[in-house]
């Protein structure tokens, strides 16, 4: 990330596109949270900074259906900085609300010299007029939604092509942000009252009892610069796992593939810090950001280990056990702009497999009595149903546990629960619960 210090909004975006697209990739939030750290941009421009970069990447398949007429061959050829510079213009043009056409031309132009040259320059004027001036072009559903024709496949064979534009239009729009609030220190209700002091509008969530759904205009600087360790940054169906296992204080909670900790704060939360937690995961970076969580919220009472969880040895003394096993990520196509483009069709059964290895592992933790939550952020059901019915043909000793009455409207046939991505602003996830039998 060498090039020279932003200036603009529109210059920023320019920036994280070539990070996310560049010869090493990163992910378009890294990418965007170090671009804003070397600017001195105000909330506005910041805001608009993170919608243009986020809906060019989204609808980047889109947007160069709509370039080729006017660029044809030549796209292949053209540098980068200015690839990106037409398709930051074009998505102001077509897709993104309040430009001014004469502005979002002159902008790109102007990048286009700074990047370039005059030649460039010239081309991003001409290209970006005729878009401007000409109406788009008939597409395919595919194209229009800017996915692999395999994913809008998929969702429409999972949840009935009556919700497929629904689904389309909510994994395309900005992301809905969501904190979780941390019951040891404040309650929801004070949480949401703190943050209409701050204006910013906050609803409860209709499942997770101890989550705040937020427009997705709001700032996640300002949610974290406000917190107090009242609250963590975390989406609406991400908290659903953990609202699900319901643990309980006293208890004996495992947490595996613990990831950089948004669970395990709300566990910590959710049991008031007493009892015992062993959060695990087999990266290193992962549990060292945990560990720096933990200690930030004051928290001393969480066991974090490094370990591959299928190799663990486990004493089968667990209340609740939470296993959030690694996907295909599916679920999460509307919240990283970026993953779209770096999914295959053979993920699911991939990470099948490794899932079904985990979940094996995770039984062994589980007390008699006591009670397992799978959850994966994949809407595909060999990641889904088909690991969990594997398991259950598997382990006699299980048997699925009721999910609470509040879930009906994400309920399978086999009583878990489904969670359509881009729906309710929501992403996608799946999350069983088994009992082991005493």
């Amino acid at each position: 990330m060498s090039e020279p210090r932003a200036t603009t909004a529109r210059e920023v975006a320019l920036q994280v596109c070539r990070d996310v697209f560049g010869p090493t990739p990163r992910s378009a939030r890294e990418a965007l949270d170090y671009r804003l750290r070397k600017t001195e941009l105000d909330p506005r421009d910041r805001a608009f900074a993170t919608e243009l970069a986020y809906g060019a990447i989204k609808m980047r398949r889109y947007l160069d259906f709509e370039l080729q007429p006017y660029i044809g061959e030549r796209a292949k050829s053209l540098p980068q900085p200015i690839a990106e510079i037409l398709r930051l213009g074009t998505y102001q043009l077509r897709l993104m609300g309040g430009v001014e056409a004469y502005a979002a031309v002159s902008e790109s132009v102007g990048l286009a010299r700074k990047y370039g040259h005059k030649g460039t320059a010239g081309l991003v004027n001409a290209v970006l007029r005729k878009v401007a001036t000409e109406p788009p072009r008939e597409a395919d559903l595919a194209t229009r939604a800017s996915l692999p024709n395999w994913v809008i496949s998929h969702w429409s064979e999972r949840f009935g092509e009556e919700r497929i534009d629904a689904i389309l239009g909510g994994v395309n729009a900005p992301a809905t942000a969501g904190v979780c609030v941390d019951l040891r220190n404040t309650t929801r209700d004070e949480a949401q009252r703190a943050l209409a002091e701050a204006g910013i509008a906050a609803a409860p969530s209709p499942f997770a009892h101890d989550l705040l759904v937020l427009e997705p205009a709001a700032s996640s600087a300002d949610l974290e610069r406000l917190a107090n360790h009242r609250w963590h940054l975390h989406g609406e169906a991400s908290s659903f796992p953990v609202d699900i296992l319901d643990p309980q204080p006293g208890q004996r909670v495992v947490e595996l593939c613990c990831g950089r900790g948004n669970k395990t704060l709300q566990i910590v939360s959710r049991t008031r810090g007493e009892g015992s937690l062993l959060a695990v995961d087999d990266d290193s970076r992962k549990i060292a950001q945990t560990a720096t969580r933990l200690e930030a919220a004051g928290i001393a009472s969480v066991a974090l280990v490094t370990a591959d969880v299928t190799a663990m040895d486990a004493t089968a003394d667990a209340d609740v056990v939470l296993l959030d096993a690694p996907c295909s990520g599916l679920g999460i196509l509307g919240r990283q702009p970026e993953a779209r483009w770096r999914k295959t069709p053979d993920d699911p059964a991939r990470m099948a497999t490794i899932q079904q290895k985990l979940l094996d592992a995770a039984a062994r933790s589980v007390k008699p009595g006591g009670a397992l939550v799978y959850a994966v952020c994949s809407t595909d059901r060999r990641e889904a149903e088909d690991v969990v019915e594997g398991f259950l043909a598997a382990h006699a000793e299980f048997a699925r546990d009721a999910i609470p009455a509040r879930y009906a409207p994400f309920s399978t046939p086999f009583g878990d629960v489904l969670v359509p991505p881009g729906i309710g602003g929501r992403d996608g996830f799946y999350i069983a619960r088994m009992k082991h039998s005493a």
